[in-house]
C-alpha cells in the first residue's frame, strides 16, 4: 500500500511517496548523492556559486555531469539543477530495487515514477490562482514536473511569477529549465510570456506552465488541467 513520508537532510527536504519498503533506499540515495554534490563542491566552488554554465572535468561523476549539462542547455549555473538531480536518483535507486511507483518531491521539483495516473498540484500562494492540478498519465519510465517561482520558498529566482513549471522526461534538465523560465518572468506580459516559454520549449523539455497573477500560460505538451485542493501544509519546504 503506497504511503508518503517526509525526509529532511540538512538543507534537503523531500517527500517520498510510493510503498514504505523503498523509502530506505530513497533516503540512502538522497545522502550519498548530497554528499557527493558537497564533496566535489569542496575542491570546485564555483560549481555551488556561478549563476551561469560551468564546465567541470570530464573525470566528474555522473550527477556532477549531467547537473552540469542542464545548467550549460539553460544558461543556468548547476546548482539550479541540484534539487531535480537528488529527487531523479532518489527515484531510480527505488525503481532499481524493484518499485514500479515511486515519487519523490525536492522542494517543488519532482521526479515520478508511476505505473497509474497521478494528479500532481500546482501551488502557487496566489490568492487569484490555486487549486490547479496536472493529471499525469501512467509513465514506464521516469518523468518529472519542475517548479521555480519568484515569490514561493527560498531558491534564488529573478523573476516574479508565482509558479513557472516545467514538464520534462529528466528532472535534471526540468529543474533547470524551471529556473531559467523563472528568471524570464519579470511581470505580467502575455507577448514577454509566451516569448519566453518559446524560448525554453527550445531547451528540450515537453510542456511549461507560467502562472503569474491573474494570468496562466501554456506552451508545448500539457497533460489534462484538473482541480486539486492545495494547501501550503502539502508542499515540500
Amino acid at each position: 500500500m503506497n504511503q508518503t513520508v517526509t525526509f529532511r537532510h540538512k538543507f534537503t527536504i523531500a517527500r517520498l511517496a510510493g510503498e514504505p519498503e523503498f523509502f530506505k533506499i530513497a533516503q540512502d540515495e538522497i545522502v550519498r548523492r548530497y554528499t557527493e554534490i558537497e564533496n566535489y563542491i569542496s575542491n570546485d566552488p564555483i560549481f555551488k556559486a556561478t549563476l551561469k554554465p560551468h564546465r567541470v572535468p570530464s573525470n566528474a561523476s555522473q550527477i556532477i555531469q549531467e547537473m552540469a549539462d542542464a545548467g550549460a542547455i539553460c544558461g543556468v549555473g548547476p546548482m539550479a539543477a541540484v534539487a531535480g538531480a537528488i529527487a531523479k536518483y532518489a527515484v531510480l535507486a527505488m525503481q532499481q530495487a524493484g518499485a514500479t511507483f515511486a515519487i519523490v518531491d525536492n522542494g517543488g521539483d519532482i521526479a515520478i515514477l508511476n505505473d497509474r495516473p497521478v494528479v500532481v498540484g500546482i501551488y502557487t500562494g496566489s490568492a487569484v490562482i490555486h487549486d490547479l492540478g496536472l493529471r499525469i498519465p501512467a509513465h514506464s519510465t521516469l518523468t518529472s514536473v519542475c517548479t521555480s517561482s519568484g515569490v514561493i520558498g527560498h531558491s534564488l529566482s529573478f523573476g516574479k511569477s508565482h509558479a513557472s513549471v516545467i514538464l520534462a522526461d529528466d528532472p535534471v534538465l526540468a529543474d533547470a529549465a524551471a529556473t531559467a523560465l523563472g528568471n524570464r518572468i519579470r511581470e505580467k506580459d502575455k507577448f514577454a510570456i509566451e516569448k519566453a516559454m518559446n524560448e525554453v520549449l527550445n531547451f528540450g523539455i515537453a510542456g511549461c506552465i507560467v502562472i503569474i497573477e491573474d494570468y496562466v500560460g501554456f506552451a508545448g505538451e500539457i497533460p489534462e488541467i484538473c482541480r486539486v485542493e492545495m494547501n501550503e501544509n502539502q508542499i515540500a519546504k
